[in-house]
């Protein structure tokens, strides 16, 4: 932990990319998420991205080598559906635990490889816990608003599961993102809490908000600083935001995060917004040239990709931070 918050005083720290594009890339089928206990299973398992970190770990193991590669300073673990509630979608609701727990020992084996290399840029890992596919604060049902499909409890358990798991494989930190619902976010930091009570261990946390559309608020309602203000009195290191918008998008909603938080910033932005086939048209350099923006205003503490980045996005990237210094406030940690 020392370690990290000596490194983010020093300069601005790369995040990795998108798993679940460079995942798209190996065009894999229905077999590759199955192994041998998982033959006879009922349900189609495509798609299931978080359990490749048991039935391909070569495929996981090969995305984190090529994001470090590319300049990444840190790894996302690949868990951002590793709760019970998504993956009751699939009936694996029991393999949990064993999800979260090769996501990190993969990541960390990764980062203390190219760390072993390269002493003077150590890598971490980052817990990925995703928002699920529920939110706390809403009705999925027009005409019952005042329905909850999931409750708050019931997130704290699952999102429990999932950080203590992250820990026992060895992750640097904690980051609870793409918070479309803040609600089911203070669920999983409230456990992480708890964990930290239990086992008597600091583990430091980061939370990435997503800004849904141009109304520059959360699905649930929150403007930016609203989102700031109900989680501002736990104890993070960074808060930022990520996906569903471009850079460019992002700037304005990033620009209160920093001119209000006394936490580190962080940020990982899609590749521009998807066009009518979804797919993400933001080259590397176009990306960078947005991010540039960032670097000139003193934004940003934490950089990286979300939805359609590539290693190609983050050697753009990472090169480009290295002429800049990170965000300073008196106030931060």
């Amino acid at each position: 932990m020392k370690n990290l918050i000596n490194t983010l005083h020093k300069r601005i720290l790369v995040l990795d990319g998108a798993m679940g594009t460079m995942i798209q890339r190996h065009k894999l089928e229905e077999e590759d998420f199955r192994n041998e206990d998982l033959a006879d299973h009922d349900k189609s398992l495509k798609g299931n991205n978080d359990l490749l970190s048991i039935t391909r770990p070569d495929i996981i193991k090969e995305i984190h080598a090529a994001y470090f590669s590319a300049g990444a300073d840190i790894a996302e673990t690949n868990t951002f559906s590793g709760t019970t509630i998504a993956q009751a979608d699939y009936g694996l609701e029991d393999l949990v635990y064993e999800i979260n727990y090769e996501s990190a020992r993969i990541a960390r084996a990764v980062a203390d490889e190219f760390t072993a290399n390269e002493p003077g840029k150590p890598r971490f890992v980052a817990g990925a816990m995703g928002p699920t596919n529920r939110t706390a604060s809403l009705s999925p049902d027009v005409n019952d608003p005042g329905f909850r499909a999931i409750t708050f409890e019931e997130l704290k358990t699952a999102y429990k599961q999932q950080a203590e798991a992250l820990i026992d494989g060895g992750v640097d930190m904690l980051l609870v993102e793409t918070v479309f619902d803040t609600l089911n976010a203070k669920a999983a930091l409230f456990a992480i809490e708890e964990i930290k009570e239990e086992r008597e261990i600091e583990i430091p946390v980061m939370v990435s908000g997503t800004i849904t559309d141009a109304s520059g608020r959360t699905l649930s309602g929150q403007t930016t600083e609203a989102f700031l203000i109900s989680i501002s009195h736990m104890d993070l290191l960074s808060v930022g935001l990520n996906c569903a918008l471009g850079a460019a998008q992002l700037r304005p909603y990033l620009k209160v995060l920093s001119s209000k938080s006394d936490f580190l910033v962080s940020a990982h932005p899609n590749a521009g917004l998807p066009n009518e086939f979804g797919q993400y048209d933001e080259t590397p350099e176009m990306m960078a040239d947005q991010i540039k923006d960032f670097l000139d205003e003193g934004l940003i503490n934490i950089i990286g990709g979300c939805c359609g980045t590539t290693p190609d996005h983050i050697s753009a990237i990472s090169e480009l931070v290295s002429k800049y210094e990170p965000r300073r406030k008196e106030e931060l940690v």
